[in-house]
Order: C-alpha cells, then structure tokens, then sequence
C-alpha cells in the first residue's frame, strides 16, 4: 500500500516538474521569438539556457513515462 502511494506521489511530482521544465523552455524559445533576449542574456547565455531547457524537459519527460510504464506493469 505505502508503495503504491509513493508511486503515485513519484508520477505527480515527475508531471509537476515535467510541465515546469516546459513552461521554461516555451518562456525562454519566447524570449528568443520576440528579440527579448538581448535584454537579459548574451547570445552565448540564451544559447546556452536554450540548451539546458530542452534537456531538462527531456529528462522529466523520460521520468514521467518511465514511473507511468513501471507503475503499469
């Protein structure tokens, strides 16, 4: 029973970060779409946050499918 709510509890936490790392990478590819950019970072510094967004999503993104899969089977 208790590892049963863990998992669940595992599954939304994975989501909840998964949808942040997201909400970042669509804020800064926004940033980057309007020209914003040149206010905040230089063109190394967006390049780079780019960079680490796109893997962080990735990353929460396997996490989340791969509890779902788990949990699953």
């Amino acid at each position: 029973m208790a590892a049963v709510q863990s998992e669940a509890r595992f599954d939304k936490i994975a989501e909840k970060w998964h949808a942040l790392a997201r909400r970042r990478l669509a804020s800064i590819c926004e940033l980057q779409r309007n020209g914003r950019w040149k206010r905040y970072y230089t063109e190394e510094q967006l390049t780079s946050s780019l960079q680490d967004a796109e893997r962080a999503t990735m990353l929460w993104a396997k996490l989340a499918v791969q509890r779902v899969t788990f949990s699953k089977a």
